[in-house]
């Protein structure tokens, strides 16, 4: 949970709200307009947040039903049952950074935010920054970002994440992912993934 982004995100280049009947759409365009040109880096969808926490469960809710759909263009990182969050963080950053070579990583979660805000997604260029709100020291996520403004910032942020909505985090969890499952499908593929880190790890050894 970034509990420091609120209401605006200047380095959004998109806000979109969830329930817009074409929000899958827009997000899945400006995804696809964030994306480099050349296939030559794995696409890595790192998802943040934990299911102890209604409000910061947006970035799992989102990873599970990306897994459901199987986006084959896309890596996907942090799920219900398998979370990234604060204390396995720098963890899963260096495995996934191992595991595929010079990938471009797009960094999920939520934050909170003006009243008026509340339901919108948030695309653009940067990282996400995880724990920075509450002072901690966490690891920059992503070349580029979505977040969620799942509730209102200001007062006793963790007893607002602790009472967010359900409804309202899953409902922008499924625009998020079903934009981000489009983009996959539209985004070319044109690696072979598989011989790529198979070539680095002879790298390596040799």
């Amino acid at each position: 949970m970034n509990l420091k982004q609120t209401f605006f995100d200047r380095r959004a280049s998109a806000r979109i709200l969830h329930d817009d009947h074409q929000a899958a759409d827009r997000l899945s365009n400006e995804l696809i307009s964030h994306l480099p040109a050349l296939t030559s880096r794995p696409i890595v969808i790192v998802c943040i947040g934990t299911d102890r926490s209604t409000g910061d469960s947006l970035g799992p809710l989102v990873g599970t039903l990306l897994e459901e759909k199987n986006p084959k263009s896309f890596f996907v990182y942090g799920t219900l049952e398998d979370p990234i969050h604060a204390v396995n963080l720098a963890e899963k950053l260096k495995e996934i950074k191992e595991k595929h070579f010079h990938p471009f990583i797009i960094g999920i979660d939520a934050c909170l935010g003006r009243f008026k805000s509340v339901g919108f997604i948030q695309l653009g260029e940067g990282p996400v920054k995880p724990g920075a709100g509450v002072n901690k020291e966490l690891p920059e996520v992503g070349d580029m970002h979505i977040t969620g403004i799942v509730n209102v910032s200001g007062f006793m942020e963790f007893f607002v994440l602790q009472n967010t909505r359900l409804s309202l985090v899953l409902k922008m969890a499924k625009t998020i992912a079903n934009g981000i499952y489009n983009a996959s499908q539209h985004y070319p593929k044109k690696v072979n993934w598989a011989e790529i880190n198979w070539n680095r790890e002879q790298e390596q050894t040799n």
